[in-house]
């Protein structure tokens, strides 16, 4: 029965014209784990507060290096990287999070901007930032980052994976029963991040640069800064 409804599924995915073959791989793969069972359940009785053998408390690690050429190595080897494919809707938003103004007429982004800016200033270092949106904010971000033009800093925006919602009841993907607006669709999560950065091309361009390590988090966290420590 499963083997069925995927085949069927698959059979309709092909047909959709608005993803990639990468994106259909990606999609179908998801739900081949879903109905094969192989989808992991949370055991919450096995969840523990883990121990330092398996996450280095912070006041262990050694401290940054000594010398701006020293600290310059290292960032030159980092890239961030912001969640940025959600809407504002719970602040009363209608586009990216990112925009909402937080301090003094300030955003999200022009915060993380100018925290960016800030450190290869310091440094002479280059480390860029990329914005991983999705569907629902690509179009809103491609004109916000113009503002930027004359930043000093590299900004890099890609695309998570776009995946059809699937009807329930027939087990076919939503756009090829002619559901083909924004709601037919749906990003697939923060789990997308090394598919997306590999599937757009990105990922060859930051390996080509130098780039060894990359800071992930979300656009609306401003508490998310670049620690020389932990980059150590």
């Amino acid at each position: 029965m499963a083997d069925e409804k995927l085949a069927k599924l698959r059979e309709a995915t092909a047909g959709l014209t608005q993803i990639s073959e990468n994106e259909k791989s990606g999609f179908l793969s998801l739900v081949g784990r879903y109905l094969s069972g192989d989808e992991e359940h949370i055991e919450w009785a096995k969840i523990h507060t883990p121990t330092d053998e398996v996450v280095v408390p912070y006041d262990t690690l050694e401290s940054p290096p000594e010398g701006t050429e020293a600290t310059k190595k290292l960032l030159d080897k980092l890239a961030v990287l912001k969640l940025n494919g959600g809407l504002g809707t719970t602040m009363g938003c209608t586009g990216p999070k990112s925009v909402i103004e937080v301090r003094n007429g300030f955003t999200f982004l022009d915060l993380i901007v100018i925290q960016i800016e800030s450190l290869n200033k310091k440094y002479g270092s280059n480390v860029p930032l990329l914005l991983m949106n999705s569907f629902n904010t690509h179009d809103d971000t491609l004109k916000i980052v113009e503002k930027y033009t004359n930043s000093s800093i590299e900004i890099h925006t890609f695309n998570q994976s776009q995946y059809p919602r699937v009807v329930a009841d027939e087990f076919l993907p939503w756009p090829s029963k002619g559901k083909t607006d924004k709601d037919g669709w749906y990003p697939p999560g923060h789990g997308d991040i090394f598919p997306s950065l590999m599937n757009s091309g990105k990922l060859d361009l930051l390996l080509s640069q130098g780039k060894e390590y990359v800071f992930i988090a979300n656009s609306d966290n401003l508490g998310a800064i670049v620690d020389m420590s932990i980059l150590m």
